[in-house]
């Protein structure tokens, strides 16, 4: 058990709160996107907003909704099919987590002292 004032070394940087399904870079972006539109976005703007393909946007939403992360709406405007995506409760709850690791990563990087293994090399300055 450690004791109250010492500082926890073993898997300090293990960030267990990165998420596969989200971690991908599609996914990372449907999902940034759908959180910075609360109401949801067609799919032709979604596609458009992360630079996929048709099937490629509808794999990767495919899995995120598989995983409860976005919800995905069919229906009909003008006699044009329409598709809505949008996050859910649990994807916006589990995004929202995601970021806070991504900040707690930048975090780390930006404040961690020189590593003893460089300074015995003499690579840190």
């Amino acid at each position: 058990m450690a004791r109250k004032n010492e500082i926890k070394t073993s898997g300090r940087f293990a960030y267990e709160g990165l998420e596969r399904v989200i971690h991908e870079k599609a996914r990372l972006s449907i999902m940034a996107s759908l959180a910075s539109h609360r109401d949801g976005l067609l799919f032709a703007d979604l596609k458009e907003l992360c630079a996929l393909t048709d099937g490629n946007l509808s794999r990767h939403l495919q899995l995120l909704t598989e995983s409860k992360l976005v919800e995905v709406w069919k229906g009909y405007k003008n006699n044009r099919p329409q598709t809505l995506c949008r996050l859910t409760e649990n994807g916006k709850k589990r995004f929202l987590d995601y970021v806070s690791v991504l900040e707690s990563i930048v975090a780390d990087a930006m404040t961690a002292p020189a590593s003893d293994a460089a300074a015995k090399l003499g690579l840190s300055s």
